[in-house]
């Protein structure tokens, strides 16, 4: 079978090994959770308060917005409060706390049949379940699977390439739950009319024959294939996922949808299947826990809300001492955090624990402009340059050299041997940019409206005069 792939990339230490061998264990004895209001999607309003019971599933914020997608109580109990808490990028925002009752009793949605409703119906269902993208982004899935009419859509990308090192929960998924996988995946691709290719990266090749059975074993063979693709970092991300798999390129500024694709996660299909057979919101989340510095790594799948840290030491424990960095995410794109005191949310797909030993807590040092972020750089951009141009100020040459087009994936400062913080200085470049942007919008809006005004009082000072 033959393996796609893509230009640049690197190749760290995968360490899967820690943690794909264990089977996902299902922990509901959750006693409380903290729920952020938002979870992808326009901003959402509570709208419980404290002291209201609650039951699993139940609606407990949402807005009026087309962006807006719903969030629902994970476990049944009592709105204890609703305040700022810290969650994964270490911001605080309004979450809701509910302590459990212990009775699971639920209030999901009657099951409906994806291919006998309206499309409407159908993409109205994604959207009152609270389905998003799983796989870190958060984007609302109703959205997704409903483009503008001019952009045809071929391919459904299933994204199981999973290339952040040490997380396996995906994996695992495709080996517990492929039935379930294949059937999101159908649903997705009877929604917009396309077929559907598995990306599946090379380490796990071993999976596909399991998968290819049951793609045949639900009569999907024409409409679904599966992709390998070489196992090397960023190999998930989106534009490489529709490069290596299709051939085609998403255009600068783009979406896959320019392309001809849709890219949906593991977790997503999963929970698309489980909204139309089961009436089932997203109230839960499968995650790995793992790194050096956890006795026992894990994939659990816990309620939306469990805070990180109430997990030990009954379900994971840390080695003594050994946690010196703490992720949210994998080690490549996720977010350093200063305490597990935050909440799994819908796009959590890990928890990293890293010793002293698996970091790069070093000095950074004078960039000596050797070039290696440019060759391994997959967007093909010149990080050097766009770091040059960001030191003196210069945001609009920086732009030039593709600030807006990095996506963030860390290789260049991986590879880096004077340990530039690449990234960090990107993001806040990036910051800078939007806000210079919108600052610029806001004038050129000011300066027309001034200009016609001045137009019009000219053309009533004209009228006066004749």
């Amino acid at each position: 079978m033959k393996i796609h792939t893509f230009k640049g990339g690197i190749h760290p230490k995968e360490k899967k090994e820690l943690s794909n061998q264990c089977a996902i264990q299902t922990i509901s004895s959750v006693k409380t959770v903290t729920i952020p209001v938002t979870m992808g999607g326009a901003p959402n309003t509570a709208v419980v308060k404290p002291g209201d019971v609650v039951k699993k599933g139940q609606l407990i914020a949402t807005g009026d917005k087309f962006m807006n997608c719903p969030v629902h109580a994970s476990v049944s109990g009592t709105v204890k409060k609703i305040q700022n808490c810290l969650v994964t990028g270490n911001s605080q925002v309004p979450c809701i706390i509910i302590e459990s009752d212990g009775s699971d009793e639920t209030v999901y949605m009657e099951p409906l049949n994806p291919f006998e409703c309206t499309k409407e119906e159908a993409l109205e269902r994604i959207k009152q379940a609270g389905v998003v993208g799983m796989g870190g982004a958060s984007f609302p899935a109703h959205v997704k699977l409903n483009p503008p009419k001019d952009k045809k859509i071929d391919f459904v990308l299933l994204n199981a390439a999973e290339c952040e090192p040490y997380l396996t929960c995906d994996e695992r998924t495709l080996i517990e739950s492929a039935d379930k996988v294949i059937d999101g995946l159908a649903i997705e691709l009877h929604l917009t009319g396309a077929k559907g290719i598995i990306a599946l990266e090379d380490n796990k090749a071993y999976i596909t024959d399991s998968l290819n059975a049951e793609i045949a074993k639900q009569g999907l063979s024409e409409k679904i294939s599966v992709c390998l693709v070489k196992t090397k970092y960023p190999q998930g991300a989106e534009k490489f996922i529709v490069s290596a798999c299709t051939g085609r390129e998403i255009p600068s500024a783009k979406l896959p949808a320019d392309a001809g694709c849709i890219i949906s996660n593991v977790g997503t299909v999963c929970a698309i299947s489980d909204a139309f057979r089961l009436g089932k919101p997203v109230v839960e989340r499968t995650l790995t826990i793992s790194g050096e510095a956890v006795e026992k790594p894990v994939n659990i799948r816990v309620p939306v809300g469990t805070v990180v840290s109430s997990l030990m030491p009954e379900v994971f424990t840390l080695k003594e001492n050994a946690a010196v960095k703490i992720i949210s995410g994998g080690p490549m794109m996720g977010f350093a955090m200063c305490s597990a005191d935050f909440p799994v949310a819908k796009g959590t797909s890990g928890v990293v624990f890293l010793t002293e030993k698996e970091t790069f807590l070093t000095e950074e040092n004078q960039c000596i402009g050797c070039g290696k972020c440019v060759a391994t750089c997959a967007m093909h951009l010149s990080p050097v340059l766009i770091l040059r141009e960001l030191k003196a100020g210069n945001l609009e040459k920086a732009r030039k050299f593709g600030l807006m087009d990095c996506i963030e994936c860390g290789c260049c400062a991986y590879i880096c041997p004077a340990n530039v913080g690449l990234i960090q200085r990107i993001r806040l470049g990036k910051a800078a940019m939007r806000k210079k942007m919108a600052d610029d919008k806001v004038k050129a809006e000011l300066a027309q409206k001034k200009a016609e005004a001045e137009a019009a009082a000219k053309k009533d000072s004209q009228g006066g005069a004749k």
